[in-house]
């Protein structure tokens, strides 16, 4: 018995009076590839009647199986045997739609006939168009729930990533039955079956462009799946080792942004694949720097801030800011034990210039210096220098020619926290002149 998807396998084994198993060898081709969980015939010393039910077939695909007993008395594998699966309900249901459209027409052409002939059949052609038209819908609505179920069920995960290892656009990130999986690059989510016949859509873009820099297809990417893409997809799944039926069933691929580097894996080989099940968790192999940064701070913060990112190997590099967070969160009241860090923060994320300049660093701590503003020709004094004056304000202690110690007040410009400067100005103040900076 199959089905578009799955076959019953059966055949006969004689024990002859030893402890017996048994398996069925299947495949597209003679060589097999795949073979069901060993099974015991028992120890009888009559033919005893077996068979397996398997899944995760290609729909309208010719297979060949083999019987295969082991025993203390060796290992006999049986005549080869073929079977082909059911077209697929999509591609069935496709061809009603085509054969109802067909029909309509034809019905829409009698109709314009009839009319331009003032005939008496106008009534009975309506009739009939209004039939060909809900049969129309009710095929289109079957073809669409087809659409919509056709995954790539029933299978088993028989190849997983490694925990830190990092996947690229075409290679795969697992396996299902054998059959490998791989990432696409892209920001659309898969949310139906790709094939010929579909309707127009930015999953189709997606899909060729995929293919493009894959090298099995030339030119440039559009929304329609063509015969082209159909021959396309066609000898990406040669390459795979996959039946060559020109569908892109949802499961058959992953779609990030980009390459991708696991993190974790809470399945294991062997585990059943299904609807909602978690594979693996990943992030993005692009090196970039957050910072929690306080909320009151947000506005002395924009896009495009250069900034300077010292490592844990005190190495200096450059970046930019990339993204300001608009939403403030607050940490848990046991983030902190000291009242540093209890303050709402945003999140601001920086582009490094030199990404390789990071080298092997993952998840760890830096400190950032953001430049929100700048100016030429500064007069700067070391911070430590300046003294807050009872009347309010600042002065420097400036050191004359003649060793006398006099104040001078000063207006504050900008701050460089990195080098714990600050831009000062005043009728009192000139380059060169000697000034008191505590000793620390």
């Amino acid at each position: 018995m199959t089905s578009a998807t799955t076959a019953t396998l059966s055949g006969t084994v004689n024990p002859n009076g030893s402890d017996t198993s048994y398996a069925f060898e299947y495949g597209t081709t003679a060589a097999f590839a795949k073979t069901t969980v060993s099974e015991s015939a028992g120890s009888g010393t009559s033919p005893v009647s077996v068979s397996v039910n398997v899944t995760g077939l290609k729909a309208n695909t010719n297979y060949d199986f083999a019987l295969v007993a082991t025993s203390a008395l060796g290992t006999v594998t049986g005549a080869t045997q073929s079977f082909q699966t059911e077209e697929s309900s999509c591609v069935a249901q496709a061809q009603v739609v085509s054969q109802d459209v067909e029909s309509l027409r034809a019905a829409n052409d009698t109709l314009a006939a009839d009319r331009l002939n003032a005939g008496a059949t106008v009534a009975a052609d309506r009739q009939s168009l209004a039939s060909d038209q809900q049969a129309l819908t009710v095929a289109e609505q079957a073809l669409s729930a087809d659409e919509a179920t056709a995954t790539n069920s029933n299978s088993t995960f028989t190849a997983l990533p490694s925990i830190g290892e990092v996947i690229s656009r075409g290679q795969s990130v697992y396996s299902l039955d054998r059959d490998p999986v791989p990432l696409f690059y892209g920001s659309v989510a898969p949310y139906r079956a790709l094939y010929l016949g579909v309707s127009d859509g930015p999953d189709v873009t997606e899909l060729e462009e995929n293919l493009i820099a894959l090298g099995f297809e030339h030119g440039s990417a559009s929304d329609q799946f063509t015969y082209g893409t159909e021959a396309d997809v066609k000898a990406w799944q040669a390459s795979l080792g996959e039946a060559e039926n020109g569908v892109v069933a949802l499961g058959d691929v992953v779609v990030e942004p980009g390459p991708i580097e696991v993190d974790t894996v809470p399945v294991s080989t062997g585990a059943a694949a299904s609807p909602g099940t978690a594979v693996l968790t990943a992030t993005s192999t692009t090196r970039e720097v957050t910072i929690d940064l306080d909320a009151d701070q947000q506005s002395e913060v924009k896009v495009g801030d250069p900034v300077s990112v010292t490592l844990p190997d005190n190495d200096v590099t450059p970046g930019v800011v990339s993204s300001v967070g608009t939403v403030a969160t607050s940490p848990p009241s046991s983030s902190s034990t000291t009242g540093g860090g209890s303050s709402p923060t945003i999140t601001v994320e920086v582009t490094l210039t030199d990404p390789g300049a990071t080298g092997d660093l993952d998840q760890a701590p830096v400190t950032v210096a953001i430049t929100n503003a700048s100016v030429s020709n500064a007069f700067v004094v070391p911070v430590d220098a300046l003294l807050a004056l009872s009347s309010g304000g600042y002065a420097l202690e400036v050191i004359g020619s003649n060793g006398v110690h006099q104040f001078e007040a000063v207006n504050l410009g900008l701050f460089d926290d990195a080098d714990g400067l600050v831009q000062v100005s005043g009728p009192g103040v000139a380059v060169g002149q000697k000034i008191v900076v505590p000793n620390t």
